[in-house]
């Protein structure tokens, strides 16, 4: 992070009364708090883990906070980004952002970006800022994230979260620090972890692990503590315990001199083996499968392996819920054998990637099926009106 000179950098009477805990810690005291107000931070999402990162550096006194986020508030993100209320509904998440920030402390810049971060803007962006928050929940970004800063020089703050479990660390603080690629060399299979809207995740965790993000920024900034960086910290909400993993840089990692497509590198069906005729999986369309269930109904068996909750918001008229926990757990296995015997089986998800899983899964049963490529997101797609 570049040092910044907090000489010249006053405060206010107000900001003095406002900042007075701070300035009672002699670690942090008026010269902290000058750098506090000297720095900038960006924080990439503004969802759940930004809710909670942007809350408490705005409270904190950070002087410019930058906020990059394409989406809209919705009913279902109400549970855990506290950052926003039923009143923003509809309405994008960075004025939202923006608006409670500046009701917390009128002394921050804001600085909104409503955009999606892509190869092409990320340097611009993130070049601005003296620190980075990683509050994002895809792999796509979290690489894109981890090689800007890389090649820019910017301290990475990661957190991530998965139903009941959490994890934080601090890359690249300096160029013997481990970055993202030192964690997750390589992407994991599509579809092999769920996606919050998929697996879920208790309302708390993403506001506990952002104030961890917070603190490491804080600690950051005003050169206070010993920050996370090579070290992992993991949190599991179900024991209530935390662990601390050792990470260190790879001696076989690649120099990063220039941003990718990110989509394309975590984009492999890993999880089918390349030259690997037994775990092939066949497929077809969703226009195919639509004449087959306008013109063969009666020979066909649907199964949507969605979790349940996805399967209220939307499915195809006649799909059977078999959740893909319920088959790897063997709940399903009778049912579906039963179906195999009379029907030809086809299985959808989301996308096609849990569905391709359950079939492989299905397969180590004797029961074989067909995978409708693209899951719910191509039928949508391809048939927005339909009464299916």
């Amino acid at each position: 992070m570049q040092a910044h000179e907090d000489r010249g950098i006053e405060l206010s009477s107000e900001e003095m009364a406002r900042y007075a805990r701070h300035l009672a810690l002699p670690e942090i005291g008026l010269s902290g708090q000058q750098k506090l107000k000297g720095s900038s931070v960006l924080c990439i999402g503004s969802g759940g883990l930004g809710s909670a990162v942007l809350l408490y550096l705005a409270a904190a006194g950070v002087g410019r906070i930058g906020i990059v986020d394409s989406d809209v508030v919705e009913d279902s993100n109400l549970q855990r980004q506290v950052l926003h209320g039923t009143n923003w509904l509809a309405k994008p998440k960075t004025a939202s952002a923006r608006a409670r920030i500046l009701e917390i402390n009128p002394n921050c810049q804001v600085e909104t970006f409503q955009t999606q971060l892509t190869t092409e803007n990320a340097l611009k962006i993130i070049k601005k800022f003296d620190v980075i928050c990683d509050c994002t929940d895809n792999f796509p970004s979290r690489y894109l994230i981890n090689d800007a800063c890389v090649i820019l020089g910017k301290p990475n703050i990661y957190g991530s979260i998965a139903r009941f479990e959490g994890q934080a660390t601090v890359f690249n603080l300096n160029n013997h620090s481990p970055n993202y690629r030192d964690l997750v060399p390589e992407p994991p299979p599509q579809g092999l972890l769920a996606s919050c809207e998929e697996g879920g995740v208790i309302g708390v965790l993403p506001g506990l692990i952002g104030i961890i993000q917070a603190t490491e920024v804080i600690k950051i900034i005003t050169k206070i503590g010993n920050p996370l960086s090579g070290r992992l910290l993991t949190f599991d909400a179900l024991t209530l315990k935390f662990k601390e993993l050792t990470l260190q840089p790879s001696p076989h990692r690649k120099a990063i001199s220039c941003l990718i497509n990110y989509e394309d590198f975590c984009s492999g069906k890993i999880y089918l083996k390349p030259n690997d005729k037994s775990l092939s999986i066949a497929s077809i369309s969703v226009r195919q499968l639509r004449d087959l269930i306008d013109n063969e109904p009666e020979s066909i068996t649907l199964l949507d392996v969605r979790n349940p909750y996805e399967y209220k918001t939307g499915s195809i008229k006649g799909a059977t819920l078999t959740p893909l926990q319920s088959i790897k757990d063997g709940q399903s296995i009778e049912f579906i054998r039963n179906i195999a015997k009379t029907k030809q089986i086809y299985v959808y998800c989301k996308s096609g990637q849990r569905s391709a899983k359950a079939l492989i899964e299905l397969r180590q049963h004797n029961i074989n099926g067909i995978n409708i490529d693209g899951g719910m997101d191509a039928w949508s797609l391809e048939f927005p009106t339909t009464h299916y």
